[in-house]
């Protein structure tokens, strides 16, 4: 890699992170000079990685999930138990939505949505799959029933954290606790069993 390829990289990075931090701070309003005036770079620099603000909010949501993936396979969901799994899984999601917080504040295409969605998918079915066939969640529930619910509050709490109302470990334990209370098969109880 060429030194040329090297700078041009760091300034790249320094322009997202800096965007990041212009677009969660001041929301939809941040400016492209904005953005080049907080990362340090002149408008024709920005311009030359992100020639439009879309490009450079493309950018910003590829950034995002690549960090999503990278977190989601650090937590090596599959070799502690389901309870463990879920609680990794709902920390390392919240987390990389807390610092990715300004695209929870812009609106997301649908594709962009769904492309984060499908990411997310995989390992949340798998991750129920194992629990499922292990018998550790309900049994009159399905497993696609079950993902949505965790979905549905994941979905509420990012919305919360973005905003500033909630923490991260907050968030990430609402999230675990109501999920795992209501999910996990009771031995006494009507689903277990």
């Amino acid at each position: 890699m060429s030194r040329g390829t090297i700078v041009g990289d760091q300034v790249r990075t320094r322009i997202l992170r800096a965007a990041a931090a212009v677009l969660a701070e001041r929301g939809g309003s941040a400016g492209m000079s904005d953005i080049a005036a907080a990362a340090g770079v002149d408008r024709a620099d920005l311009d030359r990685c992100f020639p439009d603000r879309e490009a450079l909010l493309a950018a910003l949501h590829e950034a995002a999930l690549a960090d999503l993936a990278a977190r989601l396979e650090e937590a090596r969901l599959d070799g502690v138990p389901i309870e463990e799994a879920v609680a990794r899984m709902t920390r390392a999601t919240i987390a990389a939505a807390a610092r990715h917080r300004a695209l929870g504040l812009l609106e997301r295409t649908p594709r962009e949505a769904r492309r984060a969605e499908r990411q997310l998918a995989g390992t949340v079915r798998a991750v129920f799959e194992r629990g499922a066939a292990g018998g550790h969640f309900r049994r009159d529930m399905p497993v696609h029933t079950l993902a949505e619910m965790y979905f549905s509050l994941l979905e509420g709490v990012v919305s919360r954290v973005a905003g500033r109302r909630l923490g991260v470990e907050e968030a990430g334990a609402a999230v675990t606790t109501l999920f795992l209370s209501g999910a996990l098969a009771r031995p006494d109880g009507p689903s277990g069993g």
